[in-house]
C-alpha cells in the first residue's frame, strides 16, 4: 500500500480516463488523505461517546474546551503546515533540494510555537471562566484544555514534517503516519476515559492524555520518515534544517494568512459552541452531538481539500493554470457526491446516530438531548452541501497562494453573518435554533464569496516561490 503512494506525483497518461485534473489523479492522491481524516473522526467520535456515557457535562465540555483549544492551535498548524504549498510548487518546479529547507523552516516555526503553547496553562481558569457557563461545567472544560495545551508541540511538528508528504502527494505515508498516532489515541482513551484495562478512571482528562500520547507517537514518525536517507539525498531533509530568513519570511508571508483563515472559522464556531453553553447543558450537549456527526462527511471532505490543494500548487508550479482548474472542478463533483450521501443519512436515519451518545445513567438531561440532537441534524443537512464546497474553493484558492482574500473573506463574513447574530440570538432571546440558522447562512455565505473568487481567475497568475526560479526543463516527476 504504501509503496503505490510513497513517489512523487506523476503526469498521467492521456486516455483511458486518466486525463490530467481528472478523478483518477485526484482520488490516487485524496483516498489516503480521506482514509485519514476518517479516522480522526472515528476518533473524535468515539471519544465523545465515551465521554457520553460518563456523562451529559462532560460530553458538553469537550466540545467547548477543544473548539478554545483549536482556535489559537488552527492559526499555528495551518501556519507550519503551509509549507506543503512550498514542496508541491517546488516540485513542480523541478527544484527537490529546495524542499528541505522549506519544511525546517516550517518545524523551526512548530518548536516556538508549541513552547509558546504552554502560556495558556496557568491562564487557563481564567480564560474559560470568560465563558460564563455552569462552575461544573468550567472546571470540565479547564481540566481538558490545560491537558491539551501540552499536545500543542507534538500537533505542530507532525504538522510542519507531515507538510513534506503531502507536497510531494506521498498520500499513503501520511495515512501511516496518522493511523498510528490515532490508533493510539484511541486504545489510550478508551482505557483512560472510564477506567478499563486496571487503569484509574480519569474521565475527560484521559481524553486529554490519549491525545497527548497520540500527537507525540505521530510527530515521532513523521520525523522519521522525512530523515530516511533517501529523502535526505534527494530533498535535502537533514542538510537544509538551517534558519533561511527569505524562505522563512516568504513562509510567514504566505503561511499566516493560510492560517488565520482556519483560525478564523474555529474561532467563529468556538464562540458559537460558547454561546450556545450559555443555553444550558442540554443545548450545549446536543450541539456537541449535531457538530460530532457533521465531522463523518466534513473531515473526508478536508481530506479531498487537501488534495486539490496538493494538485493546484503542483500545477501551477508547472505552469499549467488550466489543469489547476480542472482539478478544482473536479473536486467539488466529488466533495459534493460524499456529501450528499451524508446528508441523505442524517435526515432518513437520524435517530441511530444520536443512540449512539445516549445513556441510561443520565435521566432527563440525557432524553432532552436525544430529543434535541436529531433536529440539528436538520441544520446540519442543509449547510453540509455548502460547507463542502467552501472547503473545495477554499483550498484550491490557499494552494495557490490566495490566502490573504480567503482570510479577508471568512473575517468579514464569520462575524457579519455568524458570531454576531449568534451572540444575539443566545443572549437576547432568540433561542437554539436562531442560533443554528445562522451557522447555516455563514456556509452558503461563505461558499459564493468563494466561488466568485474562484471564477474571477487572478489565483491563476499567484506563486510562493522566488520571483526569479528557473523552471527546470525536466518534467515533474
Amino acid at each position: 500500500m504504501i509503496g503505490m503512494q510513497d513517489e512523487p506525483i506523476t503526469r498521467p497518461e492521456r486516455g483511458g480516463g486518466r486525463e490530467p485534473g481528472g478523478a483518477r489523479e485526484l482520488l490516487r492522491v485524496a483516498w489516503p488523505l480521506v482514509l485519514s481524516n476518517s479516522f480522526l473522526t472515528l476518533q473524535l467520535t468515539l471519544a465523545r461517546v465515551l465521554l457520553s456515557r460518563v456523562g451529559t457535562p462532560e460530553l458538553a465540555a469537550s466540545l467547548s474546551a477543544a473548539m478554545i483549544f483549536w482556535t489559537p492551535m488552527t492559526l499555528l498548524q495551518f501556519t507550519v503546515n503551509y509549507a506543503t504549498t512550498f514542496v508541491a510548487q517546488y516540485t513542480g518546479a523541478g527544484q527537490p533540494q529546495r524542499v528541505g529547507p522549506a519544511v525546517w523552516q516550517a518545524l523551526h516555526l512548530a518548536g516556538a510555537g508549541g513552547v509558546a503553547f504552554l502560556a495558556f496553562v496557568p491562564v487557563t481558569d481564567s480564560l474559560i471562566a470568560l465563558a460564563g457557563h455552569e462552575p461544573g461545567l468550567q472546571a470540565l472544560e479547564a481540566t481538558y484544555f490545560r491537558v491539551l495545551c501540552v499536545a500543542a508541540l507534538p500537533t505542530l511538528v507532525a504538522a510542519a514534517a507531515s507538510s513534506f508528504f503531502t507536497g510531494l502527494g506521498r498520500s499513503g505515508t501520511i495515512l501511516l503516519i496518522d493511523a498510528v498516532g490515532l490508533a493510539l489515541n484511541v486504545v489510550l482513551a478508551y482505557g483512560w476515559i472510564s477506567g478499563h484495562w486496571g487503569f484509574a478512571a480519569l474521565g475527560i482528562a484521559g481524553a486529554g492524555w490519549a491525545t497527548v500520547c497520540g500527537s507525540t507517537a505521530t510527530a515521532v514518525l513523521a520525523l522519521a520518515l522525512m530523515l530516511r536517507p533517501e529523502n535526505r539525498a534527494r530533498y535535502a531533509t537533514a542538510s537544509g534544517w538551517r534558519l533561511e530568513g527569505p524562505l522563512l519570511r516568504r513562509l510567514l508571508r504566505f503561511g499566516v494568512p493560510n492560517g488565520f483563515v482556519v483560525a478564523l472559522e474555529t474561532l467563529a464556531f468556538a464562540l458559537f459552541a460558547l454561546f450556545v453553553g450559555r443555553l444550558g447543558t442540554v443545548a450545549a450537549a446536543a450541539t456537541t452531538i449535531a457538530f460530532t456527526l457533521n465531522l463523518l462527511v466534513y473531515m473526508p471532505v478536508l481530506g479531498l481539500g487537501q488534495a486539490v490543494g496538493v494538485l493546484v500548487g503542483q500545477r501551477l508550479g508547472e505552469d499549467r493554470p488550466d489543469l489547476a482548474e480542472r482539478t478544482t472542478w473536479t473536486g467539488l463533483r466529488v466533495a459534493l457526491l460524499l456529501t450528499t450521501a451524508a446528508v441523505a443519512l442524517y435526515l432518513l436515519a437520524p435517530a441511530p446516530l444520536v443512540e449512539l451518545f445516549e445513556s441510561e445513567a443520565h435521566g432527563d438531561d440525557g432524553e432532552a438531548v436525544a430529543a434535541l440532537a436529531p433536529v440539528l441534524l436538520r441544520f446540519v443537512a442543509i449547510y453540509a452541501l455548502f460547507d463542502s464546497t467552501n472547503v473545495v474553493f477554499s483550498f484550491a484558492l490557499r494552494g495557490a497562494g490566495d490566502t490573504r482574500f480567503v482570510s479577508a473573506a471568512s473575517l468579514a463574513i464569520s462575524w457579519g453573518v455568524l458570531v454576531v447574530p449568534v451572540w444575539l440570538a443566545c443572549t437576547r432571546g432568540g433561542g437554539l435554533y436562531w442560533a443554528w440558522g445562522f451557522a447555516s447562512a455563514y456556509s452558503v455565505v461563505l461558499t459564493f464569496a468563494l466561488l466568485l473568487r474562484f471564477r474571477q481567475g487572478t489565483w491563476k497568475d499567484l506563486r510562493v516561490l522566488e520571483p526569479n526560479l528557473v523552471l527546470d526543463s525536466e518534467p515533474m516527476e
